[in-house]
């Protein structure tokens, strides 16, 4: 039996759909098709039931399924035995740019102790655009903060948000508030717009970036406030007390992505490291057993 196309029908399954197991496999998805045909034609029944929204496994399917994911496996440690892999494992992974300043400088060379060969390509954009990317099968980890419950997420913890100004500006300065924040889909924009909106305080979107950097210089220039969680507040800037005014912003949900069925010693440590280093930050409140399962 042909690995190669059981590695596609692998891939299809997990991503429940021809186009997006085509970009995780980087090919298209007419020769995702080709390939899952001649493996039906192999095979003599049809692996998968198409419908206009989905593609789910048949029963024949689901029989195949934990098959080719073992003769998978076996192909992959054969290859490693024998010394095929001439270049290491690629990990795909994806946070927020803050975030990547935060646990990063500590998770990178401690993965790179233990697994000098690990490949890792990493994405950094706002939360939304990650998971969606995520769902498409196009990154393998992600570390995000939660717009929605997702199958997916992992609940580690939550993070207080909370409202930043440079140290020697004066908020109530301001008659409307001037903000500097991320584009629309940021979840911390919406809790910013949604607390200062039950306060009737009036605002105004005066800077506006995707990149923390394009954030934080008005801030430091004491021309804008904007949302912070406490580990990324810039250098020349301050938390805004609950005396001078600002309505509480509440807290985030931290959530880990992982794609299914894809195990591999190299890719369990870097997300059990990046999981210990996380739940281990002094800000990051842990969830109780029962949320984490129901996440």
């Amino acid at each position: 039996m042909d690995t190669a196309l059981l590695r596609t029908f692998v891939t299809v399954a997990e991503c429940q759909g021809f186009s997006a197991a085509g970009k995780v496999l980087h090919r298209t998805q007419s020769a995702v098709s080709l390939q899952i045909k001649r493996l039906e034609d192999q095979m003599g029944q049809a692996m998968f039931e198409r419908t206009s929204r989905s593609v789910l496994l048949t029963a024949h399917g689901e029989r195949l399924l934990p098959y080719a994911r073992h003769m998978l496996k076996l192909e992959d440690e054969a290859r490693e035995a024998l010394g095929e892999e001439s270049r290491g494992e690629l990990i795909r992974f994806a946070t927020s740019e803050e975030q990547a300043s935060a646990y990063l400088p500590e998770l990178l060379p401690r993965h790179a102790r233990r697994f000098p060969d690990t490949r890792l390509e990493l994405h950094c954009d706002i939360s939304a655009d990650l998971v969606r990317q995520f769902q498409e099968g196009l990154l393998d980890v992600v570390l995000s903060i939660r717009h929605m419950p997702t199958q997916s997420g992992q609940l580690l913890g939550w993070e207080p948000m909370v409202w930043v100004v440079a140290e020697d500006c004066r908020v109530d300065q301001w008659e409307t508030l001037p903000l500097a924040l991320n584009p629309e889909g940021c979840i911390f924009r919406a809790h910013a717009l949604s607390a200062l909106g039950r306060e009737e305080r009036r605002w105004e979107a005066s800077y506006t970036s995707q990149s923390p950097t394009g954030i934080n210089l008005p801030v430091q220039a004491g021309l804008a406030v904007t949302v912070k969680t406490p580990r990324s507040i810039p250098t020349g800037c301050r938390i805004v007390g609950d005396e001078e005014g600002l309505p509480p912003l509440g807290q985030v949900e931290i959530e880990l992505h992982r794609r299914p069925g894809h195990n591999s010693e190299a890719l369990d440590a870097f997300c059990e490291e990046l999981e210990r280093i996380v739940t281990q930050n002094e800000d990051v409140a842990a969830p109780e057993p029962g949320e984490v399962a129901a996440s």
